[in-house]
């Protein structure tokens, strides 16, 4: 099997800190990389890390709020600048293109590489990439704007004695930002190797929580027990929480193999 990574890049939320940035991971499963948000940051961070972009054919937008999507411009036109050649997949809703395209008409209109849009419904759990080894599913999810959440699962293809093939589903990550409680994801991400769930808030903030539309660290660690997953993450902390064992403290009771995301943490899947 091959060894799955996960590399946060950023786990804080809108307001940046002296410790985090907005976010964005790279997902690294069957040799291949896959990033997930890419807040403001998201390119120096992976500089930092030596994160070679030559191996990044696939980016997937959760929603469009700016800092799960202000990074992007910054590494498109980077990219640019690399002189990168191959096509560059972008999968997030529709009105992401509607806003990119003026900034990389103005700014990478002389790149040497295509960037292609593929439209997808974030109310809606679909499939939306999928090759011989990697699929990638939405998860519907429940935020102030349209949003989901992204399934990674490994597949492998297995010949039967009658000689067709099946497909045997091995690891699967499921990335869960943001939303606030919502048991309707729980089907979805039932047994996954490894949770991100958003834990914005902790429950002194539940009233702020529910009128943002985000998740206590308490309410990520029921979802996570609900749904029987190896491995909870909590991330997109709020600024106004600077010490982040407070989130871990509220977690762990209800779901022991709770553990923090912190920047360029690496997780085995």
């Amino acid at each position: 099997m091959a060894k799955g990574q996960l590399t946060i890049l950023g786990c804080g939320s809108a307001k940046p800190t002296k410790t985090t940035s907005p976010s964005g991971q790279l997902v690294e499963i069957c040799d291949k990389s896959f990033l997930v948000d890419c807040g403001e940051g998201v390119v120096l961070t992976m500089q930092k890390l030596g994160i070679h972009t030559s191996r990044l054919y696939n980016i997937f937008i959760s929603h469009l709020h700016g800092d799960h999507c202000f990074g992007l411009i910054g590494l498109l036109t980077t990219l640019g600048m690399l002189k990168r050649t191959q096509p560059m997949h972008i999968y997030a809703q529709p009105d992401l293109q509607k806003l990119l395209q003026p900034l990389l008409d103005y700014h990478a209109n002389d790149r040497l590489y295509e960037i292609i849009f593929h439209p997808i419904n974030p109310r809606k759990h679909a499939v939306i990439f999928e090759d011989r080894t990697v699929s990638v599913e939405t998860i519907p999810l429940k935020h102030g704007v349209p949003t989901c959440g992204f399934l990674f699962k490994e597949t492998h293809r297995v010949k039967k004695e009658d000689g067709s093939f099946d497909y045997e589903t091995r690891k699967r990550y499921a990335y869960c930002s943001d939303t606030q409680y919502s048991e309707k994801i729980v089907p979805i991400i039932e047994g996954v190797d490894t949770l991100y769930h958003e834990s914005t808030f902790l429950q002194i903030h539940g009233k702020r929580s529910k009128e943002v539309k985000h998740s206590t660290a308490a309410e990520a660690a029921t979802i996570a027990q609900k749904a029987k997953v190896g491995k909870l993450i909590l991330g997109h902390y709020s600024a106004r929480v600077e010490d982040h064992n407070h989130f871990l403290q509220e977690a762990q009771p209800i779901f022991e193999n709770t553990v923090l995301a912190e920047e360029n943490l690496i997780f085995d899947l």
